[in-house]
C-alpha cells in the first residue's frame, strides 16, 4: 500500500515509522513532514490545513490510504474531503471529530452515555462567565476551556478566584483565537491523569497500551501547559485496562452511533483517577502527541491492516497487534523559551550517537541548505526506550537524551518519576 501521513509532528514520525515495518507497505508519503519523516519516506510540501492540496496530492501519487494526524484537519473536514474523490482515510469524519473540536458536544454525548466527567456550564459572553464565578466564590476554583480547538493549550487551570476572571478575559479577546469564543467552566477534579487511545471501526473497539502524559512545561508539574512534555506507559495506578475502554470508549461510540454519527479512527480518552474513581477530563479524535511515540513502540505486529480495517468501517483484526507487556518511556526535547517565542534553525548534535535500541522522534525539525537536521518548533525531538521495567526504561531514555544537544534545549528531567524511586 502506499501510504500518506497528514501532519509535521513527532506523531507523524511515529506513524510513519510503525507503518513502514508493515509487509504490506509500499512506499511513505508526508504532508508536510519534518527531518524524521523524510528519513523514512517522501516530505511532501503541502500544509496540513491545505484540504485540496491533501485531496490532490492523494490522487497524483496513487495514495491508497491517508493516516490523518492532526486534530485541526479532521475538524476542518479532511477525511470527508477525502471520501468525497473515493480515498481511503483513517479518522473520524468533520461530525465525528466534534468529540474534540467542541468541548461541549463532548460533555453531551458523555451525559447521555452515562459516561463519569467533570460537571461543567458554557457561556457565550464573558459578563456570563463572571457572574458564574462569582457565585462560585473563591474558594471554589474551577476548570476554564477554550471550547473550540486551541492545539492542546486551551485549558486555564487558576490558582485565585482573580487568575479565573483574568482567564475569562483573555480568552474572549482572543487568547485563543477562534477556540474561545465560547467557553466552558467546568469542576475541578484531582488525582492522577492517564491517556486512553482505542482504535475505532463502528461498534467494534480495539484498545492500545494506556499511558500516562506531562503537560507542564517545569519538573513537579509546574508552569504553564505545552503540547507534552513527556510521556511513559503503561502506568501502574489505573487498574484494569478492560473497564477503562468498556466503561469509557464503548458506550460514547454506542452513544454517538445512536445519534447516527459513526466514528472510526482513533478515540483517545483523558482520564482523572483519583482513589480508584475514574472521570474523563476530555475526548481526543486522534492519536495523542506525545502518547504515540511512547505507545507505538510497545506495539508487536501489523499496525497498517488494522487502520485500514477502521478506515472501511470494517471489523478490526485484533490478532494483528498485541502489546508487548515491556515498558516504554518518551523525553521531549524543547526549544528554549516554549511554549512561548523560541528561535528556530539550531544545528541538533549527537543524533547519531543515539543507542540503536533508542527511537528518537522527530517533531520540530528541518533539513537547512547545508543538510544539517536543526530546530524547527517548539518541541523539537522525543527521545523513547523501551525495556522490561519501567526504571530500566527510564535510565535508557534519559541516558540518551544527554547525548542530544542544540542552542538552547532543555527536557524535564521527571517523566516517569512518580511511578520510579529515584
Amino acid at each position: 500500500m502506499r501510504i500518506l501521513i497528514v501532519g509535521g509532528g513527532g506523531r507523524e514520525h511515529a506513524l510513519a515509522w510503525k507503518l513502514a515495518q508493515s509487509p504490506s507497505c509500499e512506499a511513505i508519503f508526508a504532508a508536510p513532514g519534518n527531518a524524521g519523516t523524510a528519513e523514512v519516506g517522501e516530505n511532501l510540501a503541502i500544509h496540513d490545513s491545505n484540504i485540496d492540496g491533501i485531496c490532490d496530492a492523494a490522487e497524483g501519487h496513487r495514495i491508497d490510504l491517508v493516516v490523518v494526524g492532526p486534530e485541526a484537519p479532521l475538524a476542518a473536514g479532511l477525511v470527508d474531503a477525502l471520501s468525497e474523490r473515493g480515498i481511503l482515510a483513517f479518522g473520524p469524519t468533520q461530525a465525528a471529530a466534534r468529540i474534540e473540536s467542541s468541548k461541549w458536544f463532548a460533555k453531551s454525548i458523555m451525559q447521555a452515555a452515562r459516561v463519569p466527567h467533570a460537571g461543567g456550564e458554557l457561556f457565550d459572553t464573558p459578563q456570563a462567565a463572571h457572574k458564574w464565578l462569582e457565585i462560585l466564590g473563591p474558594y471554589d476554583l474551577p476548570v476554564l476551556k477554550a471550547d473550540g480547538l486551541a492545539a492542546g493549550k486551551g485549558v486555564i487551570v487558576p490558582d485565585h478566584i482573580d487568575d479565573a476572571h483574568d482567564a475569562v478575559d483573555q480568552m474572549f479577546s482572543g487568547a485563543f483565537g477562534s477556540a474561545g469564543e465560547r467557553v466552558v467552566i467546568e469542576d475541578r477534579l484531582s488525582g492522577m491523569e492517564a491517556s486512553a487511545m482505542a482504535i475505532v471501526s463502528g461498534a467494534d473497539i480495539l484498545p492500545l497500551p494506556l499511558s500516562c502524559d506531562y503537560k507542564r512545561i517545569m519538573d513537579g508539574d509546574q508552569g504553564p501547559n505545552t503540547g507534552g512534555m513527556g510521556v511513559y506507559a503503561p502506568p501502574g495506578f489505573v487498574g484494569d485496562p478492560d473497564d477503562v475502554f468498556s466503561s469509557i470508549h464503548q458506550p460514547v461510540v454506542d452513544q454517538m452511533a445512536s445519534d447516527a454519527i459513526e466514528f472510526r479512527g482513533l478515540l483517545y480518552a483523558g482520564l482523572m483517577i483519583d482513589d480508584g474513581s475514574l472521570n474523563v477530563l476530555e475526548f481526543n479524535a486522534r492519536f495523542g502527541d506525545p502518547e504515540t511515540q511512547a505507545v507505538l513502540p510497545l506495539l508487536e505486529g501489523d499496525l497498517l491492516p488494522v487502520l485500514e480495517a477502521s478506515a472501511r468501517g470494517e471489523a478490526l483484526p485484533r490478532d494483528a497487534i498485541s502489546h508487548s507487556g515491556r515498558a516504554s518511556v518518551s523525553v521531549a526535547i524543547v526549544s528554549g523559551g516554549y511554549p512561548g517565542p523560541y528561535d528556530t534553525g539550531k544545528p541538533i548534535h549527537g543524533l547519531d550517537a543515539v543507542d540503536d535500541s533508542v527511537d528518537v522522534f522527530h517533531a520540530g525539525t528541518a533539513i537547512d541548505d547545508d543538510g544539517r537536521t536543526v530546530t524547527a518548533g517548539g518541541r523539537v525531538l522525543a527521545v523513547t526506550a523501551v525495556a522490561d521495567t519501567l526504571a530500566e526504561a527510564r535510565g535508557i531514555a534519559y541516558d540518551n537524551v544527554q547525548r542530544i544537544t542544540f542552542d538552547g534545549a532543555f527536557h524535564r528531567t521527571d517523566i516517569a518519576l512518580r511511578e520510579v524511586p529515584p
